[in-house]
């Protein structure tokens, strides 16, 4: 009893703070796994958990070239504002963990920059940390999930080089297709294009060929139907081109990949075909016991989310490089009665800068913190009060 209630007065007196719960919310899982692993009968003796009850895990690593729209993907698949977007390239500095819990089953998405070359990485000066993020997140992954544009007319046709290498490395891990943005594309006709090309017309190794959520008929039927028409035009080739078009086809420079086990055709921001996506995830899971709480949707701190949601927007309001000269710290963070009290600075690197950032009368700066706050709204789901201040590297900050 005196131990019971020295623990009290001493959790009273102790203040815990972020890094704290995180560890408590840790012991939690951990208690929580181990109890889960053997419950004890009326005799003292152990019973083990049916199997179909058991807890499953599944880790997937969310990897593409930038803009694919990877993040916002991500947000639409678990339903949950957790990874910050925008219209510009490299939104994502570093990989994060969205996590989707349905059932007795955990699914772990992580969320990654895009594959950049050498040119792209001298270009924005970004650091080793960036690159090597995709890389760590797969290494930590089941699954690859690899994200395809088709609203880019110019590159929809292939895969890009650095993503082709990165899949090369990793070929020992099952990776799926999944093509985004099919909104934007006036004729469905070209989709099959697209994935002959990006599957090196190997789609009877494909089980799910065909555009999900709106097949009418059976998977092997559309796979029968796919194969008919790559021989079709196969044939046709032959019969107008001869036999040396053929071979000279054989020797052009690989623009696909033959391995994937799965595509799905859908678009992030009109919400086609993102449940057929999480129900093949949940169904690659594997008896293991979670990681995280079935009430958390990311491993990122509240802190970090306000910092990148800031950053997200000054993408998108502000031309050109601008955004990407800007420095984005948090000033103050704290939870009262309900509601999300926070500022952020934004060191500019000049004056000139500085007063393209507020705007005239600090119209843009308040525009910025606007749209700022919504999204922390729709990322808590509490009431946000959310100051947005302006200083020059150097110098005081200014409003």
């Amino acid at each position: 009893m005196y131990d019971l209630g020295l623990a009290v007065m001493l959790l009273r007196r102790i203040r815990i703070g972020p890094t704290n719960f995180l560890g408590l919310q840790h012991c939690q899982r951990c208690f929580s796994a181990r109890l889960s692993e053997n419950v004890p009968n009326e005799d003292g003796t152990e019973q083990s958990i049916p199997k179909e009850n058991a807890e499953r895990l599944i880790k997937v690593a969310i990897i593409g070239m930038p803009n694919a729209g990877k993040s916002t993907l991500i947000n639409r698949l678990i339903d949950q504002r957790v990874c910050p977007v925008s219209a510009k390239v490299h939104t994502t500095r570093k990989a994060s963990k969205a996590i989707h819990s349905k059932n007795n089953s955990q699914a772990v998405l992580f969320d990654t920059p895009g594959l950049v070359g050498s040119r792209e990485i001298k270009k924005h000066q970004l650091d080793a940390q960036f690159v090597s993020a995709c890389r760590h997140a797969i290494q930590h992954s089941r699954m690859i999930g690899v994200v395809h544009d088709v609203s880019n007319s110019w590159t929809r046709h292939a895969l890009n080089p650095v993503l082709l290498r990165v899949l090369q490395e990793y070929v020992h891990i099952p990776s799926f297709l999944i093509l985004n943005k099919i909104d934007t594309l006036k004729s469905k006709r070209i989709l099959l294009d697209i994935v002959k090309n990006v599957t090196c017309n190997q789609l009877e190794s494909i089980s799910n060929y065909g555009p999900v959520g709106r097949r009418r008929s059976s998977k092997a039927k559309q796979a029968a139907l796919a194969e008919k028409a790559v021989q079709k035009e196969k044939q046709s080739m032959r019969g107008e081109e001869g036999k040396e078009p053929a071979e000279h086809g054989s020797q052009q420079p690989v623009e696909g990949w033959p391995h994937f086990t799965e595509i799905f055709m859908v678009s992030a921001m009109t919400g086609d075909g993102l449940r057929e996506v999480m129900s093949f995830v949940h169904a690659n899971s594997q008896q293991q016991p979670w990681e995280h709480l079935a009430t958390e949707h990311t491993d990122q701190s509240p802190e970090q989310l306000i910092v990148q949601s800031v950053r997200a927007r000054l993408l998108d309001f502000m031309p050109q490089e601008i955004p990407y000269q800007l420095q984005t710290e948090l000033e103050y963070y704290e939870v009262v009665g309900g509601r999300v009290l926070t500022s952020a600075v934004v060191t500019c690197p000049n004056d000139r800068i500085a007063r393209l950032v507020c705007g005239e009368s600090n119209g843009k700066l308040r525009q910025i913190n606007e749209q700022v706050t919504s999204d922390l709204i729709e990322c808590f789901g509490m009431p946000v009060l959310l100051t947005i201040t302006t200083r020059v590297r150097s110098r005081e900050a200014k409003a």
